[in-house]
């Protein structure tokens, strides 16, 4: 008997005391939905392993598909339920959270932040309200205490209206990882990969095992151009030359597809970062100006990809940029 049929008699007429009670129960319910209207694209559930499922955004820029651009993960558990990333807005992870009430009832333990930018840590607070440790890479700050952080707040809750609004808080984590780390529920291990500033000012990856599942976050995109904004590429290479391959049967990344083979997924994003760097490394020993190298560089490998009209070129200034700064320290 649910709470509403509680409140009846046994005529089936409501009182003006079961009305009031009627209505206590009403407005929280009432007051949630408005918290986090649903949005109005499609989610699917996908199973990667016997313990890990996903959902996949599209591919786009922050504001397409109602925010819904990037990927969460999700590892199942006898002792209970691990969240990995929390989608871009409230109204995202209420959704993702109902698909995954839908293969298990255990409890919510934990939420790992594989880092901080806006399309990741936006529904924070779905899972933080539902009793969930918050974990995430040492580095979080030089976003999250940033003025861009409160300004690309303020921008969403127009341009992501009404999915981000008002309640729509930055939640901050209960334990920040600084260092490699394992946590255990059950039979299944995740281990916390820390891998200092890469795709932004803190990263982490989470190996699942005995899945061998590797939820790689944004160091790792799939059939897309990725985002380098202001990320350390020098060091966003080296990453994934040294990263893990051996005996994974999967790759999660930040956006894309699932891969099956993910010495491809990784060959991928290596081969657009090397050779980006490469052609803004030759620019600028050459010190030709960003403008004329740009157009001079054949970029036909990758203009098909999604994003690259909406992201390559600023990757491709920034990264020009750090490399003259590179190269004013090594003077």
């Amino acid at each position: 008997m649910n709470p509403f049929e509680a409140c009846l008699s046994p005529s089936g007429r409501i009182s003006p005391r079961q009305r009031r009670l009627l209505l206590l129960l009403w407005f929280p319910l009432a007051a949630a939905a408005a918290d986090y209207p649903p949005v109005g694209v499609e989610m699917t559930l996908r199973r990667v392993s016997e313990h890990v499922y996903y959902v996949q955004g599209a591919s786009g820029i922050a504001t397409d598909n109602q925010g819904f651009i990037s990927n969460a993960a999700a590892v199942v558990t006898s002792q209970g339920v691990v969240i990995v990333d929390a989608l871009g807005s409230p109204s995202l992870a209420t959704g993702f959270l109902a698909l995954v009430r839908q293969v298990s009832d255990q409890p919510l333990r934990t939420l790992v932040v594989t880092h901080y930018h806006a399309d990741h840590i936006y529904g924070l607070q779905v899972f933080q309200d539902q009793g969930a440790e918050i974990i995430a890479p040492a580095g979080f700050e030089g976003y999250l205490d940033s003025p861009a952080a409160t300004e690309r707040l303020a921008e969403r809750r127009t341009s992501l209206a009404p999915w981000i609004n008002d309640r729509t808080r930055l939640v901050r984590p209960d334990r920040v990882i600084t260092e490699d780390t394992v946590l255990t529920l059950g039979d299944v291990s995740l281990r916390l990969g820390y891998l200092g500033a890469t795709h932004s000012d803190g990263d982490l990856s989470v190996l699942v095992e005995p899945d061998r599942v590797l939820i790689a976050g944004d160091i790792v995109f799939e059939g897309r151009i990725p985002f380098t904004g202001s990320a350390d590429t020098r060091h966003w290479l080296a990453v994934l030359e040294g990263l893990q391959r051996e005996g994974l049967r999967a790759l999660i990344p930040g956006h894309g597809p699932a891969a099956s083979d993910p010495e491809a997924a990784i060959g991928a994003t290596l081969r657009y970062l090397r050779y980006t760097r490469q052609q803004m490394a030759a620019a600028v020993a050459e010190m030709t100006p960003f403008d004329e190298a740009y157009a001079a560089t054949d970029w036909s490998e990758f203009s098909h990809l999604p994003a690259f009209e909406a992201t390559h070129r600023r990757n491709a200034y920034g990264i020009y940029l750090a490399l003259e700064q590179e190269s004013f320290q090594g003077e």
